[in-house]
């Protein structure tokens, strides 16, 4: 039989889930369950989907919200979005102008099928959240890191941004809450960004999905500050509301003019085709939404501890060095390779190899600015993080 797959499949990456190909091999040649420490997935921990929405879903499906749902959403999820924008953020988004897709993850695809084609070029953070850059080059084109400033809280590098555009940009994305660096931006970079953007005419694609993550200062919802500049926002309930594999997110579009019509028609044809999202947990989410986040205290309150156990953990193992995150639960330590590794990936491999933990290579999020760190979560409990943290220390004392 003649098979001839297309490059552009042949060829995608997922460094967060390619690093599991290793794991199931080290845990077939040793016998040993890896420590995990790789994966965004609060259930996977000891973290549970609060109970009032787990009620939903079952009434949900009880009360017979099993069939298909129209291709851009249910109203009532439509509408408890909108609400919950206004009501957490601050910002007005209009529910008929949003998508429900199947986690932000299906918004990166239906902007990048509609936006992207062979050669154009998307301003993506460096470092970046795997499937911008993956998406970006399915659809033909290039993803364009700019620098975010490590000794600044990984805030973006405006100057570096303005450098990188060309007649071939077609959009600026930012991720405020920062997935893999756990960075807040300020409001004086993110207003710098606005001008850039409405400077030369591009949309700017807000991912906000961290939103109400946040330990200290809260994020700046873009849409607030951004004026007449157009704004694609992503977000849903995989996160926040602590219920990832419902697979629920939804995208808004904010302008003044309609100027982002043809971009909603191009991602909403591409909506019929997959039909729709699940019908039970649309529901489920739309009540997920209208809650008083009242979960949010404990969790923010383990997730601090966590965050600053790793945090103190980290900087006090030989050759690695972190800042502290703002929130989310992700933290992006700076390896010193020197002669010991050739990159960041063998450097994972080899701790994987020898100590069966878990981490994703920095290149996997960007090979510019990703390069030499490793991504780690610490939704695990304290005594799992402590040993991961004592098995990486024995690991560096050797080398």
């Amino acid at each position: 039989m003649k098979l001839d797959i297309t490059p552009r499949a042949a060829n995608l990456q997922y460094a967060i889930r390619d690093i599991v190909v290793a794991a199931m091999q080290y845990e077939k040649r040793t016998g040993e369950k890896p420590l995990y420490l790789n994966i965004g997935d609060p259930i996977k921990y000891d973290w549970k989907t609060p109970q009032y929405m787990v009620d939903a879903i079952c009434k949900a499906a009880q009360d017979g919200w099993n069939g298909y749902s129209p291709s851009d959403g249910e109203e009532q999820l439509r509408t408890a979005a909108a609400e919950k924008e206004k009501r957490v953020n601050g910002i007005d988004v209009d529910p008929n102008r949003m998508i429900v897709t199947a986690g932000v993850s299906e918004a990166i695809q239906f902007l990048c099928g509609a936006l992207v084609e062979k050669g154009s070029e998307l301003l993506v953070p460096g470092p970046s959240y795997p499937p911008y850059i993956s998406y970006v080059k399915f659809f033909g084109g290039i993803p364009v890191a700019y620098r975010t400033i490590e000794e600044d809280d990984w805030n973006p590098d405006t100057d570096d941004m303005r450098k990188k555009i060309t007649d071939k940009t077609v959009g600026i994305l930012v991720i405020n809450p920062n997935n893999p660096t756990g960075s807040v931006y300020n409001e004086k970079t993110l207003k710098e960004i606005v001008a850039i953007a409405g400077e030369h005419g591009l949309p700017l694609i807000s991912d906000e999905i961290y939103d109400q993550l946040t330990y200290d200062e809260p994020q700046t919802p873009m849409v607030s500050i951004a004026g007449d500049v157009p704004v694609i926002g992503f977000n849903g309930v995989s996160k926040v509301y602590l219920a990832p594999g419902w697979r629920v997110g939804y995208a808004y579009f904010n302008d003044t003019n309609g100027e982002l019509d043809p971009l909603y028609d191009a991602m909403i044809r591409q909506a019929r085709i997959r039909i729709c999202v699940n019908a039970t947990a649309q529901i489920a989410a739309a009540t997920a939404l209208a809650g008083d986040g009242s979960h949010l205290k404990e969790t923010m309150s383990r997730l601090r501890l966590r965050r600053d156990l790793i945090h103190k953990r980290l900087n006090e193992i030989d050759s690695i060095s972190t800042r502290l995150p703002e929130a989310a639960f992700y933290i992006m330590p700076k390896i010193e390779l020197r002669d010991r590794w050739k990159d960041d990936y063998e450097f994972v491999l080899e701790v994987l190899a020898e100590t069966g933990v878990v981490f994703v290579p920095g290149r996997g999020f960007g090979e510019e600015y990703g390069a030499g760190h490793f991504r780690s979560v610490f939704l695990p409990p304290p005594e799992m993080i402590e040993e991961a943290m004592n098995r990486l220390d024995g690991f560096m004392a050797k080398r």
